[in-house]
């Protein structure tokens, strides 16, 4: 049984370390790189084909603040890296923050 209840508890993937966005003529895709040298991608839900980058932008951030938040019990902040070439996707970096000192570790 412990074996068990120690899965259970185990988040189904790592803390977030990175993300990688990318507008497909099928939707928003997204890339999530995790600390454990893990990644986990899939379409962005809930934001339309059509939708302006910076709303893609805004969800993927929403969902990796989430995701944190209930699977790590870590609150993080993402950081658009703000160069990008024509035709690449858009590229983030996720940091814990530390709410206690009010700043990213």
């Amino acid at each position: 049984m412990a074996r068990r209840e120690r899965d259970q508890k185990q988040p189904p993937f790592g803390m977030p370390e990175g993300i990688l966005l990318l507008e497909t003529p099928e939707g928003w895709r997204h890339s999530v790189r995790t600390a454990d040298g893990g990644t986990v991608c899939g379409r962005l839900s809930g934001v339309a084909v059509d939708a302006d980058p910076a709303e893609a932008r805004a969800a993927a951030a929403a969902m990796v603040v989430r995701s944190a938040r209930e699977f790590h019990g870590a609150d993080v902040e993402v950081s658009w890296d703000p160069s990008r070439e024509p035709g690449a996707g858009w590229t983030a970096q996720v940091v814990i923050v530390d709410v206690a000192a009010g700043r990213a570790r």
